[in-house]
């Protein structure tokens, strides 16, 4: 292990799913660690036991990150070395891990990366998508007000977004990403590196259907298209000659626009009552 005036703390990467993705540096930072920091010890200690690893564990997570933060960074200022975990993929991505990086930078300690697998990576790279810029937002915010502003605020982004997502909460998710995002092409990865491993690739508006008739089960990471500067365009300009009502609604949509401010800005646009512009819609549709 690094020797430090101060102690290390180590970010070690686990396995999202099977345990032989962790590496062989992983498993001997953790063996050699003082202490292991871990979000759930439960599942940690299945990790330990698999790979006989008796390194005395601890836990910290968002309910307990400033008691026991502090009470890491002390043991790191008294020499200690610290591994934190997740319960998988790289510690510090939406997780407290990034405040205890940040006090542990503050007294002087060295803090240092065993890289491994990452969820939104991996899904990143099997969702058929444009991987050269991308944008990891990690799980929206809770309330709805916030969520719709977090979205308001991607909905320009070029690169592919990047979503994290609990089961019970994927089909709410969905609508709202087509209701701010458009319909765009997306991927829904659930279970990754597991035996139940699957990815639902197609339209957000197809993976809305799929996942009506069909149980969101595990832990879901969400890949969608970005803007492109077609759709930019089409939006900034607003008219679009040479398209029918509905297509001009459409386009309005695609560009991000939800369904209800589509049908006002192609009415007003138009000078149409917006009832005429949304039968129109539903005519198409049927």
């Amino acid at each position: 292990m690094t020797e430090a005036k101060n102690g290390v703390l180590y970010l070690c990467a686990t396995p999202i799913g099977n345990l032989e993705d962790i590496t062989l540096r992983a498993l001997r930072v953790l063996r050699e660690a003082d202490l292991i920091a871990a979000e759930d010890t439960r599942h940690t200690r299945k990790l330990l036991s698999h790979y006989q690893i008796h390194t005395p564990l601890t836990s910290y997570h968002r309910h307990n990150r400033k008691k026991k933060g502090d009470y890491l960074l002390e043991l790191l200022a008294g020499g200690k070395s610290i591994a934190l975990v997740s319960d998988a993929g790289m510690p510090g991505v939406s997780d407290p891990g990034s405040e205890l990086v940040s006090g542990a930078i503050e007294q002087g300690c060295d803090v240092i990366p065993v890289p491994g697998p990452s969820a939104g990576i991996t899904a990143l790279v099997i969702s058929g998508l444009p991987t050269e810029q991308f944008v990891f937002t990690g799980f929206l915010p809770a309330a709805k007000k916030a969520r719709r502003e977090k979205l308001e605020e991607l909905r320009r982004q070029r690169g592919t977004l990047i979503f994290y997502e609990a089961p019970h909460r994927l089909r709410e998710t969905l609508e709202e990403l087509i209701a701010s995002l458009g319909n765009r092409r997306a991927a829904a990865a659930r279970e990754l590196t597991k035996r139940h491993e699957e990815v639902i690739r197609g339209f957000l508006t197809d993976m809305a259907e799929h996942f009506k008739s069909n149980e969101p089960r595990g832990e879901f990471t969400l890949v969608v298209a970005g803007a492109t500067g077609e759709e930019r365009n089409l939006e900034d300009e607003a008219i679009c000659p040479g398209l029918s009502v509905p297509d001009h609604v459409f386009a309005l949509e695609a560009a991000g626009m939800a369904r209800k401010e589509a049908i006002r800005e192609v009415a007003q646009l138009r000078g149409l009552p917006k009832r005429e512009v949304y039968r129109a819609v539903l005519d198409e549709r049927s």
